[in-house]
């Protein structure tokens, strides 16, 4: 058995599971703590579906606690920047692009020192280790107590990257030192803003997974807790720990995953609607397709793993305004005071969740609160509703061809069984903590993503080696050798760069291998 689950904005979901045989699931609030919420959520499985805490085999948690705390500019640590560049590089200093607000809640100071590769490892200059020790010295008078660190082409050596970070621990001891050429892809600024991101978090991240672990711990299971990843695989607690950004798409992510499982279809479009907003994705053979293009995060420019997701403020806590020839849905939202300020609860803030009880489409709390609702403006805010997600699917499509629908989360309630211009929506059973099962039945992966100077008549074996380094690394992760398979590759020949430059990326995914 496994339990999955996916703490949302306004809800935190959670599923029993054999095999992906469905023995339970449970849709309660996500409480201001989260963790007690985890608690609530277990205990409604057990209540449901009386099992043995010591049969089960494995945990598995999507959260949103760390990409809150970033959005939220809180309980993010001291931080500073190194990079490895000079003599160039300078043009544009660390967190140049970020916004004033969340530079000041890390107190963000940057350094810019000798070092750096080539895209074929050659050196742009020596490390310099006295400049090195000099700027750690001025970060532990600062107070700093996390680090990060990007080298330029570290993706491709990172023998600078390591050697800082030796250098750093030993000036700073106790600080939290994260490297570049562990967390993003090629592209230097991006990669380094999604380096200080992790940086920042990497004291709450400690602090998180310690509450999760004993909310489990707390409900009797000793099974091994794993967090979701943004690409839809796994990671175990330390990694989370030293990776917590990692975790930041995991929710949309998690929810496109059980979708194909719930509805059999590896290829489609998945509109989940939760309490908050709706996250449009793309599947393609069952994985989320991942954005090609920089990511921004709170205002960011980040460039690691992150699915191609389209995001609306629409949800089942949306407020909804206006009249039926003016309606607005969302972007503001009651998140998790639902059940508390919804009509149907007692409130007084009309939701689209009274919309869908008011329509008939659900049933929840009491109808007898919405019977007062002017039946035009329920069909305005439904329609407004309909209209936004088939233009939201159409963005997302990538050609002519059409593209099955799925709609998970448990305000799908709100879409019409077809969308104009789109077609007809799949609901499958379960579809309501899709993304608790998508958690549940989640894999683990390995990913290489690098740029190789291709020698004549050597391409073969280099994409071979790219190919088995990405096996390897997800074995090494905790996958089970004889599922691995490559789900994803990617060749692109850089003719700007000299030596037949070529970016090859590959992914490797495979089963948890559990203890018996």
């Amino acid at each position: 058995m496994r339990i999955g689950i996916d703490v949302g904005g306004t809800n935190t979901d959670a599923v029993l599971l054999d095999g992906e045989r469905v023995l339970a699931a449970i849709k309660t609030s996500t409480t201001a703590d989260v963790t007690s919420g985890i608690v609530a959520a277990v205990d409604g499985l057990q209540a449901q579906h009386a099992f043995d805490p010591a049969g089960v085999r494995a945990v598995m948690i999507g959260t949103t606690h760390f990409i809150n705390a970033l959005v939220e500019a809180r309980r993010l640590a001291p931080t500073a920047a190194i990079r490895l560049s000079l003599p160039a590089g300078a043009s544009l200093p660390p967190m140049v692009d970020w916004p004033p607000r969340l530079v000041d809640a890390i107190a963000g100071r940057g350094y810019l020192c000798h070092g750096g590769h080539e895209f074929d490892g050659r050196h742009i200059a020596e490390l310099d280790e006295s400049e090195l020790r000099k700027a750690a010295a001025e970060m532990g008078e600062a107070g700093v107590r996390s680090v990060a660190i990007t080298s330029v082409f570290s993706p491709v050596n990172a023998e600078f990257e390591a050697r800082a970070a030796e250098i750093v621990a030993a000036e700073l001891p106790g600080a939290a030192i994260s490297l570049s050429h562990e967390i993003g892809r090629i592209g230097l600024l991006e990669r380094e803003n999604a380096t200080i991101i992790n940086a920042a978090l990497r004291e709450l991240a400690a602090g998180i997974v310690d509450g999760l672990a004993a909310s489990v711990r707390g409900a009797g299971i000793t099974a091994p807790l794993y967090l979701s990843q943004n690409d839809g695989t796994l990671m175990d607690v330390d990694f989370a720990r030293r990776y917590p950004v990692a975790t930041f798409a995991s929710g949309p992510t998690n929810s496109m995953r059980g979708a194909a499982v719930l509805s059999g279809l590896s290829t489609c479009a998945v509109v989940d609607v939760g309490g908050t907003t709706s996250d449009i994705g793309v599947l393609n053979q069952g994985f989320p397709r991942e954005a090609t293009t920089d990511v921004s995060v709170a205002g960011i420019r980040t460039n690691f793993r992150m699915p191609d997701v389209l995001s609306l403020g629409i949800g089942g806590g949306s407020l909804v305004r206006g009249d039926a020839a003016a309606v607005t849905v969302g972007p503001d939202s009651v998140g998790y005071e639902l059940t508390s300020k919804a009509l149907v609860f007692g409130g007084d803030t009309l939701t689209a969740t009274d919309i869908a009880v008011a329509a008939g489409r659900a049933e929840i709390g009491d109808p007898g609160r919405v019977a007062h609702l002017d039946k035009d403006l329920v069909r305005a805010a439904l329609d407004r509703i309909a209209a936004d997600a088939a233009d939201a699917v159409d963005r997302m499509r990538t050609s002519a061809e059409p593209l099955p629908v799925v709609a998970v989360g448990g305000g799908s309630v709100l879409l019409p069984d077809e969308l104009a211009g789109v077609g007809e929506v799949h609901r499958p059973e379960h579809y309501a903590v899709a993304n608790a099962i998508g958690a549940a039945i989640a894999q683990i992966g390995g990913e290489v993503d690098r740029v190789y100077a291709i020698e004549p008549g050597q391409r073969n074996s280099v994409i071979a080696e790219a190919k088995q380094e990405a096996v390897d690394r997800a074995v090494a992760a905790g996958a089970s050798p004889s599922t691995v398979d490559i789900v994803d590759f990617d060749e692109v020949p850089i003719p700007y760069l000299p030596g037949n430059a070529t970016r090859i990326r590959a992914k490797a995914v495979g089963e948890l291998q559990l203890g018996s």
